[in-house]
């Protein structure tokens, strides 16, 4: 009978052990598929925007691809009024960072700098003028449509707009903290060395 009680416990502590265990393997688990899902949330915001900015600007089409054909049968040449909006912001698929499980922490390592993301464009053509047999097609004007919206794109470095953008990402990486706090994690950003714009930022807060 004595046996029986001892073999009993013992079963008991052994089974208590390998349960306990079992537990804090699927617990550890939970805890990194957690992390996993919180990472992929944060990088489903993608494209962020943070400032927009409106254009308007007059370019001068001339057509200097075809210069015989402009001496023998015309040259082309057009105003072009560009009305555009462009988005600036951060792309979030290119933040990287990790998570430290045993501490609910996700370290963010590296913040993506402002880009020009989308922009919005209209044409208003004025002035078109054409060769008495050269007239314009419509790869002339899907060439000048490119042309004018790459002006307006080589324009936004000198507009300021990214260096506007670059104060707002202390407000991004706070959006990002509030998503992480959703599932009662920390978001620790304290690494990032290179954005100096942001701690700039955060010397003014304080």
């Amino acid at each position: 009978m004595e046996l029986l009680f001892i073999g009993l416990a013992v079963g008991a502590v052994i089974a208590y052990f390998i349960l306990s265990k079992f537990n804090r393997n699927r617990k550890k688990e939970r805890v990194e598929k957690q992390s996993v899902v919180l990472m992929e949330k944060i990088r489903s915001v993608c494209k962020f925007i943070t400032i927009e900015g409106d254009f308007s600007e007059i370019y001068h089409y001339k057509n200097v691809k075809d210069k015989w054909v402009n001496l023998l049968f015309g040259s082309k040449k057009a105003l072009v009024l560009i009305e555009a909006k462009a988005h600036i912001g951060f792309d979030l698929t290119k933040v990287k960072m990790h998570a430290d499980t045993q501490n609910k922490t996700i370290i963010l390592t590296e913040f993506p700098k402002p880009e020009l993301l989308t922009i919005e464009t209209d044409f208003k053509y004025y002035d078109k003028q054409e060769g008495w047999a050269n007239p314009f097609t419509s790869t002339d004007l899907t060439d000048i449509n490119q042309e004018a919206k790459q002006y307006i794109v080589d324009k936004v470095p000198e507009s300021g707009l990214l260096a506007e953008a670059s104060k707002q990402a202390l407000e991004t990486i706070q959006l990002m903290e509030k998503i992480v706090e959703t599932i009662n994690w920390k978001l620790d950003y304290t690494g990032l060395e290179t954005q100096t714009s942001l701690k700039k930022v955060e010397a003014k807060k304080d």
